[in-house]
């Protein structure tokens, strides 16, 4: 007990130290290589994820392969697949690699099966918003996983929030509320993408507490929890695929022979894994007030991006309810970090909410 709780102290004083444990490890750098490794570690998060969100869109919006949760399940087995490999590549190269050793154990599996119920919901409710509502809309309509995460937070853990951060709250849902009317005006409103990128919010926040509760089961490390839950999802992904009949779409998908395609789903499973170590990253040589900041800043080129790249006229208004989701979100990350240094013990929460582990994609700034 006594070796679990200090490898879990030992993260989160990881994840929270930021700038004073890089200006530990960087002592004797100069400051030209820092910047230039800061400047290389966010731009590889960004290509990381700019990147796997227009790549499952891209897979997703396919009218002849009709089955996202198929699409879902074969990116967590791509996941699962990376670990094992991994792992082998850390006992061949343990001076290069660096993976932990991972035995699968019925009993660890079982402990972590209601956040892998969690988390099939979360991926699969936010792969669906992103199809019905496309890259444009994808940052406003899965915006509400910080109001989400202030609700569950006051309601399953009885933690109450600062005005401040409500008001915060406040601009994100009045951007949201704004972005829907603006999307039903120009007549592309998919209510059906609405609801799913608000179950997949919800999720998002019940995901982050669920995580906090199975830490301990694989001694605090995100690597082994990322194992078990993805295993956990390919288990639970097919009898939810044999009932929703999405074997029977794919039997008669016309590129099923085509490696072209399955070279596509096997990228969408390598860059949904890889997202999980460039956020790591990117906090690491940063901080996580940073890393958000940085996410906001990506989400808004992406959005950018969606409407160049589809040729998309849209209105002042639209644009509007875009910033007020970003500049709440950001301003909401902000008062939680003010709020972290006067309160260290009183507030994990900002600390759970950049945990984003491998193969998930579950935050604004993803």
């Amino acid at each position: 007990m006594n070796r679990t709780q200090l490898k879990r102290s030992g993260i989160l004083r990881m994840a929270l130290a930021g700038s004073e444990t890089m200006d530990q490890d960087d002592h004797g750098q100069t400051f030209l290589f820092r910047a230039l490794r800061i400047a290389a570690v966010v731009a590889l998060y960004w290509f990381v994820s700019i990147t796997m969100v227009f790549l499952n869109n891209h897979l997703l919006d396919n009218r002849d392969l009709d089955v996202p949760l198929f699409v879902t399940f074969y990116q967590c087995a791509v996941t699962v697949g990376l670990c094992w490999l991994l792992q082998l590549l850390s006992k061949l190269c343990p001076g290069l690699i660096d993976f932990p050793s991972v035995r699968f154990d019925v009993k660890t599996s079982r402990e972590i099966l209601p956040l892998s119920v969690v988390f099939i919901s979360m991926i699969t409710f936010n792969n669906l918003c992103l199809k019905y509502v496309g890259v444009a809309f994808y940052t406003v309509g899965r915006s509400l996983s910080t109001v989400f995460n202030v609700l569950l937070s006051y309601v399953i853990l009885k933690q109450t929030t600062s005005f401040q951060a409500l008001m915060c709250c406040g601009i994100i849902l009045g951007g949201f509320w704004l972005g829907v009317d603006q999307e039903g005006i120009a007549g592309s409103l998919s209510w059906s993408g609405v609801f799913f990128g608000v179950l997949a919010s919800a999720c998002v926040s019940l995901n982050a507490i669920y995580t906090k509760k199975v830490m301990p089961a694989v001694d605090g490390n995100v690597w082994k929890l990322s194992y078990y839950n993805n295993i956990n999802a390919c288990v639970l992904f097919l009898p939810l695929i044999l009932v929703f009949g999405e074997l029977g779409h794919l039997a008669s998908f016309s590129r099923l022979n085509d490696l072209g395609f399955w070279g596509m789903m096997t990228l969408g499973g390598v860059f949904g894994f890889a997202i999980g170590y460039v956020t790591g990253l990117q906090i690491k040589y940063t901080s996580p007030l940073t890393h958000n900041v940085s996410g906001t800043a990506k989400a808004c080129a992406q959005t950018v991006i969606a409407v160049v790249y589809n040729s998309s006229s849209k209105s002042l208004l639209w644009w509007t309810s875009n910033m007020m989701v970003l500049c709440g979100s950001s301003a909401y990350t902000w008062v939680k970090s003010l709020e972290m240094k006067k309160h260290p013990r009183k507030d994990p929460e900002v600390s759970v909410k950049e945990k984003l582990l491998p193969g998930e994609k579950s935050n604004i700034g993803v």
